[in-house]
């Protein structure tokens, strides 16, 4: 039976693993410790954006059996509108990867930092970070390999470790079961808090998992009648990894820290009130989450420049290795200069959400067109609630903008 559920588990678990990396980690950190429990809600809408719109890539994935990016070269008959499409795609995807990558790598430096003084070298000058070179050489290694069963099952064993650590720490801190269900189904927004809820949203929904999932379902899936599997797989990941990521919120929550400048602020204030042993867990999961995003990074770069490009989007491809190696590379450098991972971060975290409407727009244009999909096309009701998700994310999108204006 246990056998049966393993072989079943598919890229759902890679695609949680992507979006709880140290960028979640600093957000919820900071939810919590700013508005305690009051944004649980935020997390909730955020799970069931998720839900919807990466069920749609692994459907396209199953059924297609091929990637987003590629579709998107195949079907946009425009030649001009096409090439601009693509163009923005790399752009935002790749670089934006690159610059998630050094937050990655940086976030699990911070979790091994945590654990060990940091070692340092310098080379022509540049005082090089250890951590950063190790980390880097264990996501070239699982990426180097070319091995989809090899990689699923490495990620699924991290994420797992990960997601233990983490719901470990909330459960140390002893929260208050009711207070947490009751700001679970109670909608509100403290002052100055928007932001917040929209980084909530957009660390959650993340635009490169729409490409990394697709891509990794037809891997994984090479049936139509799988696509049960796909969608069980896809529910029971983000849901949760969304309970991860409440978890960390329920944890922070129950600190007095000011200044939070990354997610080891979350580890190091958990050991005067709750004793090493919790630090130790939380610096643990940390470095577990920067861990599996130092992969997942690379790896939806690459799926995105190959489909884009029309080049191969097999794992051992010479091609497809030489971006995910790019994207790789810029992460070990930047993360090795000693540039706060906040701000690498929160570059990012923009230009993902400039483009999510974009991709989501067309990732609901491409789940109805008939002659890809067929009958697995979407439904009246699988639009309406796409469509309305969609719009509810923009409007609080333009809030914020609007927001951050007034307060510069």
């Amino acid at each position: 039976m246990i056998k049966k559920i393993l072989k079943s588990i598919g890229p759902g678990p890679l695609v949680a693993a992507a979006f709880i990396g140290p960028g979640t980690v600093t957000v919820c950190t900071i939810a919590g410790v700013k508005f305690g429990l009051a944004l649980l809600w935020a997390m909730v809408i955020s799970i069931l954006i998720t839900v919807v719109f990466q069920e749609m890539s692994a459907r396209l994935g199953v059924i297609s059996q091929r990637g987003f990016a590629e579709l998107i070269k195949t079907e946009i008959k425009n030649p001009i509108l096409n090439i601009f499409i693509t163009v923005l795609i790399l752009l935002a995807i790749v670089l934006g990867n690159a610059a998630y990558q050094a937050g990655n790598i940086s976030g699990a430096v911070l979790g091994l930092s945590v654990l060990n003084e940091v070692y340092t070298i310098d080379i022509f000058g540049l005082t090089i970070n250890i951590y950063s070179l190790l980390i880097g050489a264990i996501a070239f290694s699982l990426l180097y390999i070319g091995n989809y069963k090899i990689l699923e099952r490495s990620m699924i064993s991290l994420v797992v470790f990960m997601s233990i650590s983490f719901v470990i720490a909330a459960i140390i801190t002893k929260p208050d079961l009711g207070s947490i269900l009751s700001n679970i189904i109670t909608f509100r927004t403290p002052e100055n808090s928007l932001l917040t809820v929209v980084a909530l949203i957009g660390t959650t929904v993340v635009p490169y998992n729409l490409f990394l999932h697709s891509a990794l379902a037809k891997e994984k899936w090479k049936d139509k009648s799988n696509l049960k599997l796909a969608q069980t797989d896809t529910i029971i990941a983000v849901v949760f990894g969304g309970l991860v990521s409440m978890s960390i919120i329920i944890t922070a929550s129950s600190l007095y820290i000011e200044g939070v400048e990354n997610a080891s602020d979350l580890a190091l204030g958990l050991a005067p009130v709750y004793g090493n042993a919790a630090k130790y867990v939380l610096a643990l999961g940390l470095f577990a989450a920067g861990i599996t995003s130092a992969v997942t990074a690379p790896l939806a770069a690459a799926y995105v420049a190959c489909g884009c490009l029309g080049w191969s989007t097999k794992l051992n491809s010479s091609k497809f290795r030489l971006v995910w190696m790019l994207v790789l590379l810029i992460g070990v450098i930047f993360a090795s200069t000693g540039i706060k991972p906040v701000k690498i971060i929160t570059i990012a975290q923009i230009a993902n959400g400039l483009l999510l409407p974009l991709i989501a727009l067309m990732l609901i244009w491409m789940m109805n067109q008939r002659h890809i999909l067929g009958v697995h096309v979407n439904s009246k009701t699988q639009n309406l609630i796409s469509v309305a998700l969609l719009v509810f994310v923009v409007f609080l999108g333009m809030k914020s903008i609007l927001q951050a204006f007034q307060w510069i």
